[in-house]
């Protein structure tokens, strides 16, 4: 089939070597000039499976609430839409017990297949990009830990591999951690990783090139026809542009192509910040990937660099930097690994929009209107869901069985 795909990050570009892997002829569209400009610039980069949860749980929104009012928030609210106000509210209901735990598991079943698509993709294709194995989460008190038991049986039910660590094991695999500052336990998943999205990114474009995937930059797409779903047209040109299919990859554009089909979709921006900065010195870095959970702020070895993540941020925008949200990083990074970075030069500072769903999973397959597909709403797990999610939605488009469950992944859970 003729299939074009709507958007070049993590997802775009995996769904369309997928699609080119068996036998499509793909054409992407992407509005910026190179892949990966937008949410996987520069993520986390955490590929974690067993702690790709929703935010929509039992008691989230108390911890919201109290962490609104810290200097070190780990969430921000900023002049919320009309839009966040009914997402919130929409997130507000599938905080219930019985939803989250639903969410949480189709996350992770994703999750899991996802990491195994990505080390297959790697594999067959000799991609070599920045990466670490293994992933620990710091507890810093008996308070952080009793608080995390919750995540703990939730990791034993699912069989993940997984040590609780006393601070002295704990450091033994990150000799680096900085002894002064207090740690009470870690949560080790030898299996998970981190690694560098938009380099993946850009290394899975050459090889989707080398299978004929067109990509066409600097592209900006009216919104989707109603009457012809599968004719494209470019903003500024009049000729259209007919496929069999389209797969619609845009992440928060997705809702504004997607609205003369009468497709509504939850999706807004939660914004969350980064800081990379070359390695100071190998012997005062980490090895792999951390997570401090009293600050929900990620550490991430991306060769001989060092990116420190967190934040979210309700009714902002990319253009606007709060300084507190940057504070907790430095802080979080000093804290844990005082000497690791070069922290006066040379650094990359951003902001991304996470294009999240309230209730927590994406949003894949069909649309319900003939030839148009989606692969939307990944939120701040793109990364860790997109090799999965892109063979899943290719699954679909060529008329077969996935390897997965796909339950409440697609529409029909928005109707219910």
């Amino acid at each position: 089939m003729k299939v074009a795909v709507i958007g070049a990050g993590i997802v775009g570009v995996s769904s369309a070597y997928e699609l080119a892997r068996h036998g499509h002829a793909v054409t992407v569209f992407e509005r910026h000039s190179s892949v990966g400009e937008e949410t996987s610039f520069a993520n986390a980069g955490v590929v974690a499976p067993g702690y790709v949860t929703p935010w929509a749980a039992p008691g989230m929104p108390w911890k919201v609430l109290r962490h609104l009012m810290g200097r070190h928030a780990p969430v921000r609210l900023g002049w919320p839409s009309g839009a966040d106000l009914v997402w919130m509210a929409d997130w507000l209901k599938a905080c219930q017990s019985a939803t989250s735990l639903a969410n949480r598991e189709r996350m992770q079943r994703l999750a899991f297949y996802s990491r195994e698509q990505l080390h297959a993709t790697a594999a067959r294709e000799r991609i070599d990009y920045d990466r670490s194995e293994g992933y620990m989460v710091l507890l810093r008190s008996a308070k952080d830990l009793d608080l995390a038991q919750h995540s703990l049986r939730f990791l034993r039910d699912a069989g993940v591999t997984h040590q609780l660590l006393e601070a002295h094991q704990a450091m033994a695999i990150e000799p680096a951690l900085n002894p002064e500052t207090p740690l009470h336990a870690a949560i080790y998943l030898p299996q998970d990783e981190v690694g560098n999205c938009r380099q993946f990114a850009l290394l899975l474009k050459q090889q989707a090139e080398a299978l004929g995937v067109r990509f066409s930059f600097n592209t900006t797409l009216l919104p989707l026809q109603r009457q012809r779903p599968t004719h494209l047209q470019i903003k500024g040109a009049s000729a259209e542009m007919t496929f069999d299919a389209v797969l619609v990859c845009a992440g928060l554009a997705g809702p504004t192509l997607l609205q003369p089909l009468g497709i509504r979709l939850p999706l807004i921006a939660v914004h969350g910040y980064s800081v990379t900065a070359a390695i100071r010195n190998p012997l005062d870095a980490p090895r792999s990937g951390l997570m401090d959970e009293r600050y929900k702020v990620s550490i991430s070895r991306l060769g001989q660099r060092i990116r420190v993540a967190g934040s979210a941020e309700i009714g902002s925008s990319t253009h606007h930097h709060h300084p507190g949200a940057l504070r907790t990083l430095y802080k979080v990074l000093s804290d844990w690994f005082p000497g690791g970075a070069k922290i006066s030069d040379s650094l990359q500072i951003w902001k991304g929009a996470r294009p999240m769903m309230p209730d927590g999973p994406p949003i894949l397959g069909a649309s319900g209107i003939p030839g148009v597909w989606l692969n939307l709403g990944h939120g701040s797990s793109g990364w860790a869901l997109a090799n999965g999610s892109a063979k899943v939605v290719c699954d679909l488009i060529s008329g077969r069985e996935p390897d997965i469950d796909i339950s409440g992944l697609g529409m029909d859970r928005l109707k219910s």
